[in-house]
């Protein structure tokens, strides 16, 4: 009975720390609405998750849970000092869990938001089924599950809709599929005859498996959005881009950005860049005969005596950006360099970057890099799993996407 007794207590004492927890969030966006709070502000300038809860308790909401006090509810050992917003960390309705294909990422994410990943037992069996159990119980939770398209596509998106199905089948509360890196997004549209639209595919398997919302980066035509009939926050990396190069690249304010495509993503992709920066813009004619087979065409714009960067959404084989930059350097170009939001980098890419006049390709971490760079040297990463973190902690908070679009988190 004593055993049953101090379990029960604990339980209840468990159960009111949330509670408080639940207090702080609440409690904070009243706060952060009426000041107009906004993430670029200094964590120093905010209370601490002590003087907040204190605040909670005493007078302003003690409404919510009678007889809340300080005293009755300790700060949870977690939340001790920190200062809010220190980047909301304290989440505990929010579980995350990360697919195999990106480990790493996950694991950043779920760091950022102060936050545990949770189990994930991954296997397959002799028939190369997929198997996945998630130990964590979620039953009335928000989840996130974390899975990029990369290495063996098709299996990795068979793994997100499982873990997707999974969730929804257990009770949870509300599923999001953070897909960093699109499966398929390549194939979404009918650019011939009798050819799939497999991005539309993508788009109604997910929806069926149980996600009741979408945030991927960077996809590779925005119109992929319309795919879908459930909620979709589409997060940018061109804000960390933009960073960047602005701290990398020493003549940043005499470059021209360069799309090697003609395509209107493209060239729209790269007009965000040139019209914060107040740069110059220059595109290359490209006809691409079939896949991974390139023909380029003709440069439009002047790259006399200017540092050159490329600029893509995703570079397989590197066929494009390779050509491209050779194209570049025939045009008067000093220096040329690339910034690829999703380095996949497959087959003979990594040769043909070495080979290439490149000063330096800039990818992003939305697909594993370690590999890659131990083979070119000419590899530099940027990390946003910190866009990540924040695009679900906003939406988890009810807060705006939008403000991502334009801010680097800090």
């Amino acid at each position: 009975m004593k055993a049953t007794d101090q379990g029960e207590q604990g339980s209840f004492q468990e159960k009111k720390s949330k509670k408080s927890i639940e207090i702080i969030f609440k409690d904070w966006k009243i706060i952060s609405k009426t000041m107009n709070v906004t993430d670029s502000m200094k964590v120093g300038a905010f209370p601490t998750v002590e003087q907040l809860v204190a605040r909670a308790s005493t007078t302003r909401r003690p409404w919510l849970v009678p007889g809340l006090t300080q005293a009755a509810v300790p700060v949870p050992p977690e939340a001790a000092g920190r200062r809010v917003p220190d980047l909301l960390t304290i989440t505990p309705d929010i579980k995350i869990f990360g697919g195999s294909s990106h480990q790493d990422l996950s694991q950043e994410i779920a760091h950022h938001l102060g936050l545990e990943l949770c189990r994930l037992v991954t296997k397959k069996f002799s028939d190369q089924e997929t198997c996945v159990e998630m130990v964590k119980s979620k039953r009335g939770e928000d989840v996130y599950t974390v899975q990029s398209s990369c290495g063996h596509t098709s299996d990795s998106l068979m793994e997100l809709l499982i873990m997707i199905n999974t969730c929804k089948i257990t009770s949870a509360h509300w599923v999001t599929a953070v897909i960093p890196c699109f499966p398929y997004a390549w194939q979404g549209k009918k650019d011939k005859s009798r050819a799939p639209i497999t991005a539309k595919l993508v788009a109604d398997m997910l929806s069926v498996a149980g996600a009741d919302h979408i945030i991927p980066m960077g996809l590779h035509a925005s119109q992929i959005q319309g795919l879908f009939c459930i909620p979709v926050d589409h997060v940018h990396a061109e804000p960390a881009v933009l960073k960047c190069i602005r701290e990398s690249i020493p003549e940043w304010r005499n470059y021209t950005v360069v799309s090697p495509d003609r395509c209107p993503w493209g060239a729209k992709r790269v007009t965000s860049i040139t019209d914060r920066s107040n740069v110059d813009f220059a595109l290359i004619h490209k006809e691409q005969k079939k896949a991974n087979d390139v023909d380029l065409r003709v440069l439009v714009g002047a790259l006399r005596d200017r540092v050159a960067i490329l600029m893509d959404d995703m570079a397989d084989t590197c066929g494009t950006i390779c050509h491209a930059a050779d194209k570049l350097l025939s045009a008067g170009a000093t220096r040329v360099y690339s910034i690829l939001t999703r380095g996949i980098s497959s087959g003979p890419a990594i040769p043909r970057i070495n080979s290439a006049c490149f000063e330096a390709v800039v990818v992003t971490n939305i697909t594993p890099q370690e590999e890659k760079m131990k083979h070119c040297s000419k590899t530099q990463v940027i990390d946003i799993s910190m866009i990540l973190a924040k695009a679900i902690r906003r939406t988890h908070n009810g807060e705006s996407v939008s403000y991502l679009f334009s801010h680097v988190p800090l």
